[in-house]
């Protein structure tokens, strides 16, 4: 686990999967995210109750995520998000470093606004890859949307993401994830890491969690942020990205400016 994080969850008591599932799985969930500094991380945590508690695996307290998004030659998932379209879909594989098991997530959203997240079970020695399996899988979803099927044909390996995770479960019962290490590798060789930057997520009721209360009191507001492409669009400033103007000129653009001169 990033060491600023391990020190400042150190105090909480840890929770195991299946009770974290239980304990949070009734809640109608509002999803928040966060772009944190990492040398304040330590301040906002301080900041939360005694009594929140902390994911452990294995005697672990966070653990590593990859993740490969798969678009088409034109990009077209990425294009209907910086678009704003209401059809839209973005297909990733999800793979769980530390227990090594992956997942081919599909999230579409429809023409009503609401957003769906599936998922089956993928190889883990294919996590960069796309099975018959997993194109049939898309292929349907995508179908759903009223868009062209034959996209599935094209999806490729577009951009790799890799992090590392701490979850908390927050003391009025919401939950929050802290993201750290966070760096990205495009399919043209681009690369970007950005170490002083933490992407917290709340996922709580109706109701904002502790967790965004005390990021609100720092001054700290909810970002439309999304590693796939936010990250792509920092990485590809060719691309049209005005949906993240502001989070890209505030939080990337030095990165992806370092990453490319090296």
């Amino acid at each position: 686990m990033n060491a600023t994080v391990s020190d400042a969850t150190a105090r909480f008591a840890p929770i195991v999967l299946d009770e974290l599932v239980a304990e949070a799985a009734l809640l109608t969930r509002i999803d928040r995210k966060y772009l944190v500094p990492t040398a304040i991380v330590p301040r906002i945590l301080d900041r939360l109750g005694d009594a929140t508690r902390v994911l452990e695996i294995d005697g672990e307290r966070g653990s590593r995520y990859g993740s490969m998004y798969f678009d088409t030659p034109a990009l077209t998932s990425y294009h209907l998000a910086a678009r704003g379209r209401r059809r839209r879909f973005k297909l990733r594989s999800r793979h769980y470093v530390d227990t090594d098991a992956a997942f081919l997530e599909m999230k579409t959203k429809g023409g009503r606004g609401a957003t769906v997240k599936e998922r089956i079970a993928h190889p883990t020695d294919a996590v960069e890859a796309l099975t018959d399996e997993g194109r049939a899988y898309a292929a349907a979803g995508i179908a759903a949307l009223g868009l062209d099927g034959a996209l599935v044909e094209t999806l490729a390996p577009t951009l790799h993401t890799g992090y590392r995770r701490t979850t908390l479960l927050l003391t009025d019962g919401a939950r929050a994830t802290i993201d750290t290490e966070l760096e990205w590798v495009d399919a043209w060789g681009g690369s970007m890491m950005c170490p002083d930057l933490v992407i917290v997520e709340t996922k709580s009721s109706s109701r904002p969690s502790e967790m965004d209360r005390v990021l609100w009191r720092a001054g700290i507001r909810p970002a439309g942020v999304s590693k796939f492409a936010t990250g792509l669009a920092a990485l590809r400033p060719d691309l049209p990205s005005n949906k993240w103007s502001r989070v890209l000129r505030t939080h990337f653009t030095q990165a992806a400016h370092g990453a490319r001169a090296a």
